[in-house]
């Protein structure tokens, strides 16, 4: 059963798409841009493959629900769950999705390393993420009294799924024990193969622990209460334009009358022009989207070269 679809990510990487083309950030800037914009497509990529496998598993069936892409934040800490499974036996599937351009390879001590024809690059486990996650997850599982019959904990269980055409080369399992890390497509099988291999005390554990259909999908929709979407619009500190870039800017653009102040309404509070060509309005000091600076950089006649939120706007004729 299907409990939680994907959040629409399209204004993020429009945002990241339109922010190339701006002439007040510097290359380094830029690079960052366009290793973000491709790191984030294909992290969707990646989501939307493997959702695609878990849907047709279990999107129909009665003993599970499924949530996809669930953004936990508790106590200041944030789990990005990529896909999260919930049974009626009581256990928790915690599916995390990587799609890497190279091929990726497992050492004897758990390391994970992305081979890019021939160059080694050292990236964080995925299990490991998965696990800080399930912390998280307790956290708030424990607060919502989301818990087993027998144990206090539900039993959870993490997945590293991949590109079905992904190649990978793992240790001997006697080392280090891959069998966590499975490509998208065999996620059935996989599933299979766990349920056959659960011991005879597991078994009547589980039985012990069974929840009904309406008790797992209360869960599901309890925890998806608790999605607190990232702000797609959000960037680095590193990435608002440079100073003096700004400050070249406004030096080199005709000197402009200060912006008319609309019928009816008080004038506003003296501007800060240090915040020019900053997301940040310059009435208010508040956050700003990169589309609300754009519609004012884009009528600095207007608005006097610097930016304000929509309802300081309309301050201005």
């Amino acid at each position: 059963m299907l409990i939680k679809s994907a959040d629409d990510k399209t204004k993020r990487l429009a945002l990241l798409e339109d922010l190339q083309k701006s002439s007040y950030l510097d290359a380094q800037q830029k690079k960052w841009l366009r290793e973000e914009l491709q790191r984030h497509k294909k992290g969707i990529q990646g989501e939307r493959e493997s959702a695609y496998y878990l849907d047709n598993h279990f999107k129909d069936g009665v003993n599970h629900v499924l949530l996809h892409d669930l953004r936990l934040v508790v106590d200041g800490e944030v789990a990005q769950i990529d896909h999260l499974v919930i049974g009626r036996l009581g256990y928790f599937f915690l599916i995390e999705t990587k799609n890497y351009a190279g091929n990726l390879e497992i050492n004897a001590h758990g390391e994970f390393t992305v081979n890019y024809d021939g160059d080694l690059y050292g990236i964080p486990s995925p299990l490991e993420q998965s696990r800080r996650h399930e912390r998280v997850l307790f956290k708030l599982l424990e607060r919502l009294g989301i818990t087993g019959r027998l144990d206090k904990k539900p039993d959870v269980h993490h997945v590293v799924m991949m590109h079905p055409k992904a190649v990978i080369r793992r240790p001997d399992p006697k080392a280090f024990d891959t069998s966590f890390l499975i490509k998208a497509d065999q996620f059935p099988t996989w599933h299979e193969k766990f349920a056959d291999d659960i011991g005879t005390a597991t078994v009547l554990k589980a039985l012990l622990n069974m929840r009904s259909q309406d008790t797992i999908k209360e869960w599901g929709e309890k925890l998806k209460r608790q999605h607190r979407p990232a702000d797609l619009l959000a960037l680095p500190d590193f990435m608002q334009p440079k100073p003096q870039l700004a400050a070249t800017a406004q030096v080199v653009k005709p000197p402009v009358q200060a912006p008319a102040v609309a019928p009816g309404t008080s004038a506003p509070a003296e501007a800060d022009a240090s915040l020019a060509k900053k997301l940040i309005c310059a009435h208010c000091h508040g956050k700003i989207s990169y589309d609300e600076g754009k519609y004012c950089w884009s009528r600095s006649k207007r608005f006097g070269g610097l930016q304000y939120c929509r309802e300081h706007q309309t301050l201005f004729v």
